[in-house]
């Protein structure tokens, strides 16, 4: 033989080897597309992290805008995620827990005697 045939990775075949592999059932497979896994710019703890300071920021819009609003209930917000001071620990211990800054419980302008289905 004077060349390997390297797309095929084979001999060259005449047309009647060629005919006697086929009868065999030796046929050329057919391969699965490739699975691709998208690449990120951000680790998933950096990603974690940006969420964490939108949310804040957002809260934090919403918090000024209550304190400016005729709202009476406004709970103070606790400290950010960011401010690394507050979440100091001493090596052995666990990181002191991260409050939320939503406050789930706060209705903005719903009145408890506010009933929808009267006014339709």
């Amino acid at each position: 033989m004077s060349k390997i045939d390297t797309q095929g990775m084979g001999a060259p075949m005449t047309p009647e080897q060629l005919k006697e592999w086929k009868a065999k059932g030796n046929v050329a497979q057919p391969h699965k597309p490739a699975l691709v896994t998208p690449r990120r710019c951000h680790t998933p703890q950096i990603a974690k992290e940006l969420k964490i300071l939108i949310n804040e920021v957002l809260d934090e819009r919403e918090y000024k805008r209550r304190m400016a609003g005729p709202y009476d209930d406004v709970k103070p917000l606790p400290p950010s995620y960011f401010d690394t001071k507050h979440f100091q620990y001493r090596v052995g211990e666990e990181e002191p827990p991260y409050e939320d800054w939503r406050q789930p419980d706060f209705q903005v302008g719903l009145d408890p005697e506010y009933k929808p289905e009267y006014y339709q």
